[in-house]
C-alpha cells in the first residue's frame, strides 16, 4: 500500500509479488467483497474463504513444499495480501492469525508427524488454526493463566477457559496454551494441539465487538478434556519460550495492517473531497496525514527487510507496532471528521467502519504502552 510520497521509494517487493497482488485483488472484489455484508452479519468468514484462498497459495506462505506451501514465499507475500485487504477496508484478520501466527509454531516447534498431519490442511483450507491465550480475568497474562493440563497414563487432562479468541468459532486446529506445572508460574507453562472434536471441548458464545464485525472471536471452553501426549507442541514447561519466539513477527504483522489501514483510509478521503471546494484546513489535515504515513511506511518496509532476513529485533518489531496502530488511530480519526455527515453518521459506511476497526489494533498483540517499555529496554533503560 502506498502513497504519493512514499511510492516512489518502496523496494521491499521483486516481480513476483506484482502477480500476487493482482491475483488477490481480483479475488476479494469479485469474490469477497459483493458477500462481506453477509460477513458482518454471521460475524465470519464462511468455510469457501478459506478454501478459495488456499487455492491461490496464500495459506502455503512459509510453509515447504514438501506439505503443501508455495516456493520461495516469505513474510512478503503476507504482506500483499494484507494490504489489499486494507485496500477494500475488510476485516479478515483471522486469516493473519493463521498464517502468520498458527503456522510458524508448528514450523518451529512441530514433530515430523505433527507436520504431516496439520500442515496439508491447514494450507489448502481444511483447516483453520486459533492460538488460545487469553483466559477470563487474566487477559493474556501468562503468568496468571488457570488453564490446566494434568498428566494421566499417555494423556493430559485439561480444565479451564480461553475468550476473545480469534478464529474460536471456525478453528479445526487450536494451539492451546496449558499450565503443566501449577507451582512453576510461566516456567510451567505448555502448548497443545487440540482438535476440536475432543471430547470436553466447548465453544462459547460469540463475542460482540466495537469493531472488526466480519471477524470471528470466541469463548472456548475444557472440562477434563483429554490430549494425548503426543499433541505436545515441543517440550513440556517450554511454551513461554515458543510464545515470546514469534513475538516479533507477529507484531511486525499487527503493524503491517495499520499502516495500510491508514493508508487506504487517506486515499478514501482524497477521492471524496476531490473535486470540492477543499478548505485550507482540510488540505493540511491530508498532508499531515500523508507525511506520517510516509514515514510509517519507512519505519514498516525496513523491518519487513529485516524479517526476511532473520534479523528483526524484538525493540524495531515494537517500535513499527507502536507507530504504526498509533498511526492508524491518528490518520483514521483525521479523515473521518473530512467526511460528510451523511457518511459518519452511518455505521456501516467504510470509513467508519474503519474508525471502529482502528482502536484494537493499539491493545492486541501487545498494548502501546507494552511496545514502549520494550523499546525503552532496547535502548538500554
Amino acid at each position: 500500500m502506498t502513497t504519493a510520497l512514499s511510492a516512489a521509494r518502496r523496494n521491499v517487493f521483486v516481480e513476483r509479488h506484482d502477480h500476487l497482488r493482482a491475483q488477490v485483488r481480483s479475488f476479494l472484489t469479485a469474490e469477497v467483497l459483493p458477500d462481506y455484508a453477509n460477513w458482518i452479519v454471521a460475524g465470519r468468514p464462511p468455510d469457501w474463504f478459506f478454501r478459495r484462498i488456499g487455492e491461490l497459495g496464500v495459506l502455503g506462505i512459509g510453509v515447504p513444499v514438501e506439505h503443501g506451501g508455495t516456493a520461495d514465499w516469505d513474510f512478503r507475500d503476507s504482506v500483499v495480501v494484507t494490504e489489499e485487504i486494507q485496500r477494500l477496508g475488510l476485516a479478515i484478520g483471522g486469516l493473519r492469525v493463521h498464517t502468520d501466527i498458527c503456522i510458524p509454531y508448528l514450523l518451529r516447534f512441530g514433530s515430523e508427524v505433527q507436520l504431516g498431519e496439520w500442515l496439508p490442511k491447514m494450507v489448502n483450507g481444511d483447516v483453520v488454526a486459533a492460538l488460545a491465550l487469553s483466559e477470563p480475568g487474566a487477559g493474556s497474562d501468562l503468568k496468571s493463566m488457570r488453564t490446566s493440563a494434568i498428566r494421566d497414563g499417555d494423556h493430559y487432562i485439561v480444565n479451564g477457559s480461553k475468550t476473545f479468541i480469534s478464529n474460536g468459532s471456525i478453528a479445526g486446529l487450536v494451539i492451546l496454551a496449558v499450565k503443566t506445572d501449577l507451582a512453576a508460574g510461566r516456567d510451567g507453562i505448555s502448548l497443545l494441539l487440540v482438535d476440536p472434536r475432543a471430547a470436553g471441548f466447548e465453544r462459547g458464545r460469540k463475542l460482540d465487538k466495537l469493531g472488526l464485525h466480519a471477524q470471528d472471536l470466541a469463548e472456548l471452553s475444557f472440562t477434563d478434556m483429554r490430549i494425548p501426549i503426543e499433541n505436545l507442541l515441543g517440550r513440556e514447561n517450554e511454551g513461554f519460550g515458543y510464545l515470546t519466539a514469534n513475538l516479533a513477527a507477529e507484531r511486525l504483522s499487527i503493524a503491517v495492517n495499520s499502516q495500510a489501514a491508514a493508508s487506504s483510509v487517506l486515499e478514501w478521503t482524497v477521492k471524496e473531497v476531490a473535486g470540492a471546494k477543499v478548505t485550507q484546513k482540510a488540505k493540511f489535515v491530508i498532508a499531515e496525514c500523508a507525511t506520517d504515513i510516509a514515514a510509517g511506511q519507512a519505519l514498516v518496509d525496513q523491518a519487513i527487510v529485516d524479517l526476511v532476513h532473520n534479523r528483526l529485533e524484538p525493540s524495531a518489531a515494537a517500535a513499527a507496532k507502536l507507530y504504526c496502530t498509533e498511526l492508524q488511530g491518528r490518520v483514521v480519526s483525521a479523515c473521518w471528521s473530512l467526511h460528510p455527515a451523511e457518511i459518519t453518521g452511518r455505521g456501516d459506511s467504510l470509513i467508519t467502519r474503519a474508525l471502529l476497526d482502528a482502536r484494537v489494533s493499539r491493545i492486541y498483540g501487545g498494548s502501546s504502552e507494552i511496545m514502549k517499555v520494550i523499546v525503552s529496554h532496547g535502548l538500554g533503560l
